[in-house]
């Protein structure tokens, strides 16, 4: 998954590098739980180094 520096992440990008269903993404933002995304305009965009922390920090924890 190669993306130009700087771009924000989709929901489908952060759930293809989760390796779980989109609706799952859309599932924790409703919930609270996952990365933190931010709305632009009507969309959901999520910081690449967000997602990878906070996946990091749910391996520590769980490890």
């Amino acid at each position: 998954m190669e993306r130009a520096a700087g771009r924000l992440w989709g929901v489908q990008d952060v759930a293809t590098y989760l390796g779980v269903p989109v609706m799952t993404i859309y599932h924790w933002r409703r919930t609270g739980y996952g990365p933190k995304g931010t709305r632009v305009g009507r969309y959901v965009r999520y910081r690449p180094d967000d997602v990878r922390a906070w996946f990091d920090q749910q391996y520590r924890e769980a490890g």
